[in-house]
């Protein structure tokens, strides 16, 4: 994974979401009391018989749903006898929605994010607020100033897609020293220079980070750590390829040197090689992250679309 970070105190000014008004209305919301353990979507099928399973995707969707008073929109999210579903009989307003981020997914032990490219997952010496940190911790802070977030890996400032923060230190401790045994799947997708040859394989390297934050590759053990990468090529035009990569491993920067490994260069990366900008950004984006929840034991997975900006390279 990326560097792992300890959680720091942010000296910023809370940012507001961008909210939108409940509109006022007659109807009512419906509380339903889970009385034997279920997933959410078999509960939901089970208590609302005059509504199909197309009714309830559009209410998990529209985040109509609470869990003891927090929103879920995971179908598969594991109910526990004693809890309280709420169906909402209007949308949500739109609190997960901020200038840089979007929340996914969020209960009482993590909060998943899409991050959009351009902001820092948290604070430097340089720079400490609106960051993807300092968003979140206003978040959690406007239901009690007490509340806290911690960071249990980073995405590059330039890089897009989803990523996780813990609600307790508990939970940061449990994601971080077990993390190779937790996540499931960890896909990235790439918009490199070239196409590479093979189309698919298998990149292994030992990787170390000089003190100029430049991380450089070798083949000597002795050198760094052991960094694994997948890739496959799944669309090529126009000069540029869209890469699938799989990491077993999850290091600082290894995405971005093992294309530079294979002569590949993501685009918009001239740090480690790349000629061209086609996209104004790095083209480097976290698609998916499915783990075991560190608590529930439940399967977990997150989707990011691939931003459109790589797609209409390759048309």
């Amino acid at each position: 994974m990326e560097d792992m970070f300890e959680d720091e105190e942010d000296d910023y000014t809370p940012e507001k979401p961008e909210r939108e008004h409940r509109p006022r209305g007659q109807r009512t919301d419906q509380q339903l009391t889970v009385k034997e353990p279920a997933e959410l979507m078999a509960f939901l099928i089970a208590s609302l018989p005059h509504k199909n399973r197309n009714n309830i995707k559009s209410l998990l969707s529209n985040q109509q749903i609470k869990i003891d008073g927090r929103i879920s929109s995971q179908f598969n999210q594991p109910l526990r006898p004693g809890q309280i579903v709420t169906v909402s009989a209007a949308r949500a307003p739109r609190t997960a929605q901020f200038r840089g981020l979007t929340i996914l997914y969020e209960d009482q032990h993590l909060i998943i994010i899409n991050k959009q490219a351009g902001i820092l997952s948290m604070g430097t010496e340089k720079q400490r607020d609106h960051t993807a940190y300092s968003i979140l911790s206003s978040y959690v802070k406007t239901e009690n100033p007490k509340n806290r977030i911690f960071i249990v890996h980073r995405l590059d400032r330039e890089t897009s897609g989803v990523m996780m923060f813990a609600r307790s230190e508990r939970v940061q401790r449990l994601m971080q020293e077990s993390w190779n045994e937790t996540i499931r799947q960890r896909t990235y997708v790439a918009l490199v220079e070239g196409v590479p040859s093979p189309e698919q394989g298998k990149i292994e390297s030992y990787l170390h980070e000089s003190k100029a934050l430049i991380v450089y590759s070798s083949q000597n053990p002795d050198t760094g750590q052991l960094a694994i990468t997948n890739y496959k090529v799944v669309r090529a035009a126009n000069g540029y390829a869209l890469l699938e990569l799989e990491l077993e491993t999850g290091r600082k920067n290894q995405i971005r040197v093992h294309m530079q490994d294979i002569k590949h260069p993501i685009a918009g990366d001239s740090k480690y090689g790349a000629e061209s900008d086609p996209i104004g950004r790095l083209g480097l984006h976290a698609e998916v992250l499915a783990f075991e929840h560190p608590i529930t034991k439940a399967p977990m997975r997150f989707d990011a679309p691939i931003p459109k900006g790589f797609l209409a390279v390759l048309k």
